[in-house]
């Protein structure tokens, strides 16, 4: 659709734009809620470092690192290399804000050991995921310039290896923060108000995931209609 001095507005962009609103939302939201709770220190005085340590020894789980790694909440679990990485953001910290997001970091490590299915399937498809992440866009742009929509609608197929993943992740992460919240109530680590803080922090972190496969899915759906209009117009 065209708007004066050859200008082309493609209305399916908005579909990008809510999925950005969104996806930003839940980041703001999740850097608020941590930030609130982590002025708050836990009652114990225990950092995140000994309480990581405290959930993987009473799993039972002794051969797995706790590292310290750059940026602001970049925590993960490494399954492939047995390492527990957390932020400065949350290394020896003794917010409560901290203790929630190493908690949960610990529960991916006991999904881990324990061989929690829906990890391992998110494991096993991470080289499809980066595959459609990285070569999707390419197929679908050069079969729209071509004409050639089968290419396109190849390049949708590999994007959807996008989406797929992100829906696996979803009870991955949701299940680690549930046993996380399980284990601090359990172990009276955080009780309380606290328990109730750290509950805030993870919830909002778990949208996160939520919000990005939304975001995901409007882009899938754009690609799907750029590509049908592009197959109408041959």
């Amino acid at each position: 659709m065209y708007y004066g001095y050859g200008f082309m507005f493609d209305p399916t962009y908005i579909l990008v734009i809510i999925g950005a609103l969104i996806s930003g939302f839940a980041s703001m939201k999740v850097q608020s809620t941590y930030s609130r709770y982590d002025r708050i220190r836990n009652s114990r005085g225990i950092t995140s470092n000994q309480v990581a340590e405290h959930i993987l020894h009473a799993a039972g789980i002794y051969d797995v690192r706790i590292e310290r790694i750059r940026g602001n909440l970049t925590d993960h679990y490494s399954p492939n290399e047995k390492v527990l990485r957390l932020s400065d953001a949350v290394y020896g910290k003794t917010s409560v804000a901290a203790l929630g997001v190493a908690a949960h970091e610990c529960g991916h490590a006991i999904q881990h050991q324990e061989g929690y299915a829906p990890l391992k399937l998110r494991s096993a498809s991470v080289p499809l995921a980066n595959i459609g992440s990285w070569i999707s866009w390419p197929v679908i742009l050069i079969g729209i310039l071509i004409g050639n929509t089968p290419l396109a609608q190849a390049g949708i197929v590999l994007f959807t290896f996008v989406v797929a993943f992100q829906l696996i992740t979803l009870p991955v992460e949701f299940d680690a923060s549930a046993r996380a919240l399980k284990i601090l109530e359990r172990d009276h680590i955080l009780e309380g108000d606290e328990h109730r803080g750290a509950t805030k922090v993870l919830k909002a972190a778990a949208m996160t995931y939520v919000a990005a496969l939304f975001a995901t899915i409007l882009q899938l759906l754009r690609l799907v209609l750029l590509v049908s209009g592009n197959r109408r117009r041959d």
